[in-house]
């Protein structure tokens, strides 16, 4: 698939600081790709790189679709920005025309997204007068009206309740479908795991990880395997061998769940294999990491081998 923005090369520092180090990213036209990373890892400066607030010290950004050059941008930052005593109507028609729409293109689009958020009633009300909330759904109206080609949500779901957070993923999925590439920088792993094509994690101004999901989960899956069981615990674990390690044992009216990690290429099968003639098997499945799990492993790796030893 064709990348609708690459970085290639880039590096900022401020001062002593190298918020990013020799940083290459290439986005996947139609992808949602998730930006993670802790607190200072780079997410921001390579969000305000890639649309053109700042400019790397080195490197360079290129933006393009399919030999075209991509219209609209549009960016949501964490750090939400509305004027409090413009009244919502006013402010969302003033704020999308400023991302190139008519008059009549603002008016039309905003209309579709307010009747469909249901905020048809706050038109004449001040900026102010919203709660937190609602002022955050108003600024991701605003921030979608305008029919992006690319769109950069920097913490979308901070601030809003578990409705308006499902809310706005689906539309997130919606627009998506609609082949609307989108960048989602956030630390809420479980909306990873639920919208995202794509992982590019960040650390200390470099990129740890940059794949597919499912490349992501298989390279960190550790080849362990859940399984439920009925018989014999002592008889199942002498049917493991050498070959494969009990992680974890529980029973819950006699039914032991196990977790069990192989050594080596030990598939499905060979487990199996190796049980089914001691203990009879309820359930079976490989395991895979969460993007929690995931990303702590990544992080801590960083941080131990950083730390001076004795």
């Amino acid at each position: 698939m064709a990348a609708i923005l690459s970085v290639t090369n880039i590096s900022k520092s401020f001062g002593e600081f190298v918020a990013l180090d020799n940083v290459s990213l290439a986005i996947e036209s139609g992808s949602i790709l998730g930006l993670l990373g802790p607190n200072g890892a780079g997410k921001t400066t390579l969000i305000r790189i890639l649309t053109g607030i700042t400019g790397p010290d080195s490197g360079s950004v290129n933006l393009f679709e399919h030999n075209h050059k991509v219209t609209r941008i549009s960016y949501l930052p964490e750090e939400r920005g509305l004027y409090k005593s413009m009244k919502v109507w006013e402010q969302a028609l003033y704020l999308t025309q400023l991302k190139g729409l008519s008059r009549i293109e603002a008016t039309t689009n905003l209309k579709l997204w307010f009747d469909k958020f249901q905020m048809s009633e706050w038109l004449n009300k001040p900026v102010d007068s919203l709660s937190k909330g609602m002022q955050q759904r108003l600024q991701f109206v605003i921030t979608v009206a305008s029919k992006p080609d690319l769109l950069i949500l920097d913490e979308p779901f901070s601030g809003f309740d578990p409705v308006n957070a499902d809310i706005i993923k689906n539309e997130i999925l919606a627009l998506s479908e609609c082949g609307v590439t989108i960048v989602l920088s956030t630390h809420n792993m479980s909306s990873v795991e639920q919208l995202c094509t794509h992982i590019c994690l960040v650390n200390r101004g470099k990129i740890m990880i940059n794949n597919h999901l499912s490349e992501v989960r298989s390279q960190y899956g550790k080849n362990q395997f859940e399984l439920t069981f009925q018989g014999s615990t002592v008889a199942f674990a002498n049917a493991l061998g050498h070959r494969f390690e009990l992680v974890s044992l529980a029973t819950k009216n006699e039914i032991h769940s196990a977790q069990i990690k192989t050594h080596g290429p030990h598939s499905a099968n060979e487990l199996l294999r190796a049980l089914l003639p001691y203990v009879e098997l309820k359930s079976l499945k490989e395991h895979s990491p969460s993007m929690n799990d995931i990303f702590l492993e990544v992080v801590n790796e960083v941080q131990l081998e950083s730390t001076p030893h004795e």
